[in-house]
């Protein structure tokens, strides 16, 4: 969907349009609709809803039905608000869940049909470059290294960055040097571990320690590759966590009653902290968690795998704090789109 740049400066380039960006990942469907601002952009409309696409594709090979429904239901949503907003310049993306499924492919036809909409599916490559573009104004250029640590509900990426400090207003430069996905994200490792567990009773010790050491066998090759482990212990490495795992932790840490991204995105938390809340969450029933207002009926299922999966991560790297990235895929994608325009506005001039 594209519009001729107009002439003005205004009006001209990521001025001229609407943007829109989903990600469709293993657990929710998310959408943003943004207009370009001078220091990035301003969202007009947003949406996300859990729709555990993914639900069971590790042990079935394949999308189940239900899931498949929940999801159209949800991209249909989305596709009505991004019709109001006359959008002109657009990206949809699907992750983890598409990947594996057997049928993700014939899923994403199905959805171009029923919702007029075409879903690209990404590699691991690209979601961890998007994924940087997201979050890159959140890390810190005097700090040479940094961790970038998405926990999805279908896996976890984690990038490792080399950051260059540039002279003038334009920040630092962020180099993705390597990337690592596990097959372990908040919903594929509940069913492994979890799923079967009663919700009125906390997780047992052992069980949250073998989800603590599945995560932590299946980083430790990509920690020995770059001697990760040596350059956090001489304090060269800088993390930055994305996902709803992290956001809930810094939810929790800051004392909120009701989940406040203006106050979560760009947080700090504290190592110690990050300990405390998980251990604290590991003790508490899915029933419990359900009362919690940063986690919900929606997510309490899935808090303890994401909380293990956290602490597997803080464990093998033992940073003193970790910056809380509230943004991530969506955002890389507008960002992505904003800069295309422009060029090829200057590719006019």
């Amino acid at each position: 969907m594209r519009q001729e740049p107009g002439q003005g400066g205004w009006n001209r380039g990521r001025f001229a349009h609407t943007f829109a960006a989903i990600d469709l990942g293993t657990n929710n469907c998310r959408l943003l609709v943004a207009k370009a601002a001078v220091d990035g952009f301003e969202v007009i409309d947003a949406f996300s809803r859990p729709v555990r696409l993914g639900e069971h594709v590790a042990a079935r090979g394949c999308l189940g039905d239900d899931a498949i429904a929940r999801t159209i239901d949800a991209l249909g949503v989305c596709a009505s608000k991004i019709r109001r907003h006359n959008v002109s310049r657009a990206r949809y993306i699907a992750t983890e869940a598409c990947r594996r499924a057997g049928n993700g492919r014939a899923f994403l036809e199905q959805v171009a049909e029923r919702t007029g909409l075409t879903i690209e599916l990404i590699g691991a490559d690209e979601e961890a470059r998007l994924a940087v573009a997201g979050c890159e104004k959140l890390i810190d250029s005097n700090v040479p290294r940094a961790l970038l640590v998405d926990i999805g509900g279908g896996s976890t990426e984690v990038t490792w960055i080399a950051v260059t400090r540039r002279n003038g207003p334009c920040g630092n430069i962020a180099r993705i040097l390597d990337i690592t996905s596990i097959p372990w994200g908040v919903v594929t490792l509940s069913e492994e571990v979890t799923h079967a567990l009663p919700r009125d009773a906390p997780v047992p010790p052992e069980a949250y320690e073998r989800m603590v050491d599945i995560i932590q066998d299946a980083l430790r090759p990509f920690d020995r590759r770059h001697a990760i482990s040596t350059q956090v212990g001489a304090g060269l490495v800088q993390m930055i966590g994305a996902s709803g795992t992290v956001t809930t932790v810094a939810a929790l840490h800051l004392g909120l009653k009701r989940y406040v991204r203006a106050s979560v995105d760009g947080s700090v938390v504290p190592r110690e902290a990050i300990h405390r809340v998980n251990s604290e969450l590991s003790t508490r029933s899915v029933a419990q968690l359900v009362e919690l207002g940063c986690i919900g009926p929606e997510r309490a299922d899935l808090a303890p795998a994401g909380g293990a999966i956290l602490e597997a991560v803080c464990r093998l790297w033992p940073v003193e704090r970790v910056v809380v990235a509230d943004r991530s895929l969506r955002e890389g994608v507008l960002l992505d789109l904003m800069r295309q325009a422009d060029r090829e506005a200057d590719a006019t001039r």
